[in-house]
Parts: structure tokens; C-alpha cells; sequence
């Protein structure tokens, strides 16, 4: 059994075991830093044994499946657009898979738009920057200086 295990903001790791539920809070200070997926073994006092995968990611991040489009902005002007789709989504930005190969550099600003999946298929209109690239997937943040959707931060709790 493997499980997900959140770094918190003081590099910490709460542990719990699967089959009692006893936690364990460690420190991981010397993982944050690796530019790779880290896998810890863990055994419980009560005996078991599991391996849980530590996520350096300040927040959840959901999985969906929503189309929507872009726009680059460059200078207050749109000089490109595509069609996208949002992989997954968290308070603070989301990835998406490109349906065309675009080379944006990190740091450009686009205009992303999607409706969600809730009730009222709420529409999401927010200004991104990049922060990487890999192939047709682009990891993004949303602007700063945008007020955070509630309608978001509800969608991420259920």
C-alpha cells in the first residue's frame, strides 16, 4: 500500500498508518529540496508496514477533466489563443494539456476560461502566469493580484 503524505509550511510530514490510524509527525527537511518524487517506509507500532510518497505541493490538487480556452497576452494585447483542457486545479493555479504544442516561456501571461463541473457550471475567467512547460502540459499560477474565486475554493472542498 502506498499513500500520499502533505510537507507542511515547517517541513514536517504527519504520518498516519493505514490500519490503526496512529499518527506520527517527522521531519523531512532534507527531501524538500530533491527534484524527484520521494518514497519513505514506514512501520507502525502496531506492526504494519506501508510506504507513503511525500508531496512537496503547498496545496491539493484535484483532478478533472474540463475543456476551456487560452489566450496569451503579451503588452496588453492577445497574440496567440488555443484550446485546453484543465487536468487539475488548486486554490493557487492548475495544469493544463494543450490540444497544439506551444513553446511559452515562463512567466507569460494568459487569460484562461472554464466552467466547472458543480451545480451551476460556474465560470472560471483568470489571468495565469507559467511556471513550466513539458510538451503539451502547462503548469500555471493564478494571478496574484486577482481576488481568489470563492466559488474555487468551495468546488476544491467537496
Amino acid at each position: 500500500m502506498v499513500t500520499k503524505v502533505y510537507i507542511s509550511a515547517t517541513n514536517t510530514a504527519t504520518i498516519v498508518c493505514p490500519q490503526c490510524e496512529k499518527t506520527k509527525t517527522v521531519d523531512v527537511g532534507r527531501y524538500v529540496e530533491l527534484n524527484q518524487s520521494v518514497k519513505v517506509k514506514s512501520k507502525c507500532t502496531c506492526g504494519h508496514s506501508w510506504i507513503s510518497v511525500l508531496e512537496k505541493r503547498r496545496q491539493y490538487r484535484k483532478a478533472v477533466n474540463f475543456p476551456g480556452v487560452y489566450k496569451l497576452v503579451e503588452d496588453g494585447e492577445q497574440i496567440d489563443k488555443g484550446i485546453m483542457a484543465v487536468i487539475d486545479l488548486s486554490l493557487t493555479g492548475l495544469k493544463m494539456k494543450l490540444n497544439v504544442k506551444r513553446d511559452f516561456k515562463v512567466d507569460a501571461r494568459l487569460k484562461v476560461e472554464f466552467h466547472l463541473d458543480d451545480n451551476r457550471r460556474t465560470l472560471i475567467r483568470r489571468t495565469v502566469y507559467v511556471k513550466n512547460v513539458s510538451d503539451l502540459y502547462v503548469g500555471v499560477a493564478f494571478s496574484a493580484s486577482e481576488p481568489q474565486d470563492p466559488a474555487l475554493g468551495f468546488y476544491l472542498m467537496g
